[in-house]
């Protein structure tokens, strides 16, 4: 099982996968904007999304867990 988490504080711009999607490492979960700028958060290994904690417009905080990736 692995944790997604933020690197830093950001607006949840765009959510592209779902609980129960199947992800490869690098595939994109969400999509953050922070200073006008996209940022891509990445699948880290390939697994399930098991739990997915941000919803579109959501604020977050550095160290906010994004998602939860079962192997």
């Amino acid at each position: 099982m692995a944790e997604v988490r933020a690197e830093m504080v950001a607006n949840v711009w765009k959510v592209v996968v779902r609980e129960g999607d199947t992800v490869s490492e690098g595939d994109t979960l969400v999509i953050l904007e922070s200073m006008k700028m996209e940022i891509p958060v990445l699948a880290e290994d390939d697994g399930t999304v098991a739990q997915l904690k941000v919803a579109e417009g959501d604020v977050i905080q550095e160290g906010d867990l994004i998602a939860v990736i079962d192997d």
